[in-house]
């Protein structure tokens, strides 16, 4: 879909754009992060009682061959953040990564990503990992993750979100005996992975600061090349530190949105949030 952005109401009547959730996904209050943390206990119970944290850990001890990873994120200088032990965790894996950041400064973030892209080139690199400062991995997250994405042939992937966490997109949140879900969405972040056959098309990125719609541009652009993209269930993280949208103005997050998809194609939200297939082991 391309031209001008379609305009909708949400629950409270308010005008959402077609290409948004139209969901705020910040888990806040007693009552909600209490039910939520029951059902990540339930999931990861169910998970151990299907063996799924040994099976995938032997299967990615030797699949793929290793591979050469970039991960670039962003820092931001004004507030403590979990980039530290990120860069601990994918250290832990037997492929060959480099992890690459930088503060924020004047710039946005997919500015700030490409000066980072102009520093490491991805050419001979097999993925590229684009992360948040605020985000949780799991461990032994990258070895499985890769395991899982070249199992299923994904060119572009994200880990599942934890149901403690914040998520705007319902479709990304952890869903019960599943391993991997094709998509037709994978959001901007906290965590998204680039094959390397989506370089070309993909990057650099747009000189956006905040990002909102690009992913919904992605999508598009993978459904016309028939790229297999989805969400891996069985690895999910949790992105609590701080809530979505903090560091810039909402509004100017959405006019910097309009403007980028008037002339480009995307999918809707709709198109977004729907689960294409659903693999229950590997």
């Amino acid at each position: 879909m391309s031209g001008d952005p379609i305009v909708r109401t949400d629950a409270a009547g308010d005008p959402v754009d077609d290409f948004a959730s139209g969901e705020s996904g910040i888990v806040a209050g007693v009552r909600r992060t209490t039910r939520t943390f029951a059902q990540d206990a339930a999931l990861d119970a169910l998970a151990r009682a299907r063996l799924e944290p040994w099976r995938l850990a032997r299967g990615a001890a030797s699949a793929p061959p290793r591979r050469r990873v970039l991960a670039v994120g962003i820092e931001r200088e004004d507030r403590a953040n979990l980039m530290a032990a990120a860069r601990a965790e994918l250290a832990r894996s037997r492929h060959d990564v480099e992890v690459a950041t930088s503060g924020v400064g004047d710039r946005g973030k997919f500015e700030n990503l490409n000066a980072l892209l102009d520093a490491h080139p991805l050419d001979d690199r097999d993925w590229l990992i684009v992360l948040d400062d605020d985000v949780a991995l799991p461990h032994g997250f990258l070895d499985r993750f890769l395991f899982l994405a070249e199992r299923f042939d994904l060119r572009l992937a994200q880990p599942a979100h934890r149901r403690r966490s914040h998520a705007a997109w319902r479709v990304t949140r952890r869903r019960p005996r599943s391993v991997v879900r094709e998509t037709g969405f994978v959001e901007i972040g906290p965590v998204s992975a680039f094959h390397r056959s989506t370089f070309e098309t993909l990057l650099p990125f747009p000189l956006l600061r905040a990002g909102w719609g690009l992913d919904s541009h992605w999508a598009a652009l993978a459904r016309e090349r028939g790229w297999r993209i989805g969400v891996v269930d069985a690895l999910p993280i949790r992105h609590i530190s701080r809530p979505i949208a903090d560091s810039y103005r909402r509004a100017d997050a959405v006019a910097e949105s309009r403007a980028f998809l008037a002339e480009r194609p995307y999918v809707t939200a709709v198109e977004a949030q729907r689960t294409l297939v659903t693999h229950r082991r590997w």
